[in-house]
């Protein structure tokens, strides 16, 4: 990385092989490596700098149906990339001036994307940018997941507390989740589709 700056966060493309790096003032780089033959290895055929962040670069996610990345910094600016002629450019971008933004994750078919804060809120918004929904749970939230059929949401807080909602324009119901359903402190990827319902549910009013 140029000047040695930190790393925060990496991500790979799993349908076209770019790494995304992003690290301290604001760098947030795209690569990809070609593959070689021989004992050379392979040469990078792409090594992009992207432009738009100030603050540290804190969170990645690609979209692999859609081919789009979007970072998000501490400062809590999310931007959306996506790729036109072999280059990455801003294609969105958004601000709530609140909060940072602790996780993101797209569906599985890449049509939704839910976004956490560390205030709480919870924003679902499509991929082509227009905010579905939008709930502040008045919690701490670390972690989202979605489930395979983009039906359910996962959200995980810093104690290891786990709620589980329908993702619902009109109407959530959701389920909490104990800490001791908890494997850890840091509620690992591997729980978050594995974890079991308890039997109390609540219903969020649509806002």
């Amino acid at each position: 990385m140029p000047n040695n700056t930190m790393l925060n966060v990496v991500g790979w493309n799993q349908e076209k092989g770019y790494l995304a790096a992003g690290g301290d003032q604001g760098l947030l780089k795209v690569l990809k490596l070609e593959s070689g033959k021989g004992q050379g290895g392979g040469n990078l055929s792409m090594n992009q700098n992207l432009q738009g962040h100030q603050g540290n670069v804190c969170v990645l996610q690609w979209n692999d149906q859609y081919q789009k990345l979007t970072s998000s910094d501490e400062q809590g600016l999310i931007i959306v990339w996506m790729l036109h002629k072999q280059h990455w450019f801003e294609e969105m971008i958004n601000n709530r001036n609140k909060s940072v933004v602790t996780d993101m994750r797209w569906t599985p078919n890449g049509e939704k994307i839910g976004i956490v804060y560390e205030d709480g809120q919870v924003i679902v918004g499509s991929v082509e940018g227009t905010r579905l929904w939008g709930k502040e749970l008045k919690i701490q939230l670390k972690l989202i997941e979605w489930s395979p059929d983009s039906r359910t949401i996962l959200f995980g807080t810093p104690e290891g507390a786990t709620r589980a909602a329908l993702a619902s324009a009109s109407a959530a119901c959701s389920a909490h989740l104990s800490p001791e359903h908890a494997a850890s402190r840091c509620l690992p990827r591997s729980l978050s589709l594995s974890v079991s319902f308890p039997l109390s549910l609540s219903l969020w009013l649509s806002s």
